[in-house]
């Protein structure tokens, strides 16, 4: 049977709505998954029941997390949050680790999973980390922005079987100071952190770019897709 997957739902605050990009549900099918869009809530016996019917969880893009959860000031002007959706996912991402189930992040996930678990992060990449390397592309979101190297020895490396990829970027945010537990798997040519892991799991990835824009394209991010997937069937 598809192992069913439950993935975040991102925020339209302008219409005041729950929406979804395609790319996350498609990404997942693919692979052999059956993907559903959790409800915004912050009810945690609700958020902790529907964790109990998935066999993994996807932690989508979207809003910045809230400074506050890594105990820093908000940086006045910059950060457009939803605390609604900080406050589920806390709830959520505790209950797949207590339950061991895969967890994937992408973008904010891989943000927010650094912050929840005691790390920091980068509030704006111009303002705190100014770089010449492309981190907020332009459209079309599924053409290669810069490269990343792949650490040797992480599952990254194993999955890919590759030094070196190219990977497409829309993000101001990222990880600072790793969290206690996490280690990188990739790293960016100015030295960001853009893709992690957690050892003491069973699979627990999280990347800064979006293989649900590039996976129509790119191998690399189908197999990102695949690997998630796969540890969900075990």
């Amino acid at each position: 049977m598809k192992p069913i997957i439950g993935v975040m739902p991102l925020w339209d605050e302008e219409k005041d709505s729950i929406c979804m990009l395609p790319g996350y549900m498609d990404g997942i099918r693919e692979a052999g998954g059956l993907p559903f869009i959790f409800p915004l809530t912050e009810d945690a016996g609700d958020l902790e029941r529907l964790v109990s019917m998935c066999r993994g969880i996807l932690l989508t893009g979207g809003q910045d997390v809230a400074p506050e959860i890594y105990h820093e000031a908000p940086l006045e002007g910059l950060i457009e949050g939803c605390v609604l959706r900080d406050r589920m996912e806390r709830i959520v991402l505790k209950a797949a680790l207590e339950r061991d189930l895969p967890v994937l992040g992408i973008c904010r996930g891989i943000q927010f999973i650094n912050a929840a678990l005691g790390g920091t992060l980068f509030q704006d990449l111009p303002l705190q980390h100014p770089s010449e390397v492309c981190h907020r592309q332009k459209p079309p979101y599924d053409e290669p922005a810069h490269t990343v190297q792949v650490l040797p020895g992480t599952p990254l490396s194993d999955c890919l079987k590759a030094e070196e990829i190219s990977v497409n970027s829309c993000h101001h945010q990222a990880v600072k100071d790793l969290a206690p537990g996490l280690e990188a798997m990739a790293v960016s040519p100015d030295g960001l952190t853009e893709a992690l892991w957690k050892p003491d799991c069973r699979f627990l990835w999280a990347v800064q770019w979006h293989p649900e824009f590039s996976h129509l394209r790119d191998e690399n991010s189908r197999k990102i897709f695949q690997a998630f997937i796969a540890s969900a069937q075990e």
